[in-house]
């Protein structure tokens, strides 16, 4: 059996796991006794189904806007410059988000908040820049119902953007929770978290090509 005890050493004083069947796997097992795999998978077996579930919207809306694209009122929209900055932010929060990943694996979890708090402040810079794009595009007369293109634009980037603040909500949560000692390397939380900040990222990529350059 593995129990947890508490550290004084290390960068924060952290639990670590101590066999007390003697047998020396100090807790090596797929997860500490403690935190249950069951409730692990769940979690795991949850977060794949949401992005199932969006991965279909997305590619409903795809579908919609390739057979749109026909259309003999389609008329192509000038991308906002500013795209392009939103979107090396993005891949960089996406690095970032991958370190703080590795840190607590390394037991590091004060590198982890602050890994945590660097790539939810990335993702404040891209949804900024994205309320920026919108802004140069009404002030070249460019809404919602001007045109199809438009359209799908704003429709497009707004529902990528909720997606995306979901995902910042959800960072500071599992920053508050790193705060409190709450992980350690076994716990799904900050891997669940970059599973899903990585997803943003991926859709990001593939709206950005879709809306620009497809055809």
């Amino acid at each position: 059996m593995t129990r947890w005890v508490h550290s004084g050493t290390g960068e924060s004083g952290l639990d670590v796991p101590v066999d007390t069947n003697g047998n020396g796997n100090g807790g090596e097992g797929p997860y500490p006794e403690n935190e249950g795999a069951l409730p692990i998978h769940t979690k795991q077996i949850g977060l794949w189904a949401f992005l199932a579930t969006a991965t279909m919207l997305f590619a409903g809306f795809s579908s919609a806007y390739i057979a749109r694209r026909a259309g003999a009122d389609w008329q192509p929209i000038r991308m906002p410059p500013i795209l392009w900055f939103n979107t090396v932010i993005l891949i960089a929060s996406s690095v970032t988000m991958e370190i703080a990943r590795r840190q607590l694996k390394r037991w590091a979890t004060e590198a982890l908040q602050r890994w945590l708090l660097i790539t939810a402040g990335l993702g404040l810079v891209f949804l900024i820049g994205q309320y920026i794009a919108w802004r140069q595009l009404q002030a070249q007369g460019i809404y919602l119902p001007t045109n199809p293109h438009s359209s799908f634009f704003y429709l497009l980037t707004a529902v990528h953007a909720l997606h995306l603040f979901g995902g910042l909500v959800a960072l500071i949560v599992v920053f508050l929770r790193a705060r409190r000692g709450v992980y350690t390397p076994y716990h799904p939380g900050v891997g669940l978290a970059a599973t899903y900040w990585h997803f943003v990222d991926i859709v990001w990529i593939y709206l950005f090509g879709l809306l620009f350059y497809l055809g």
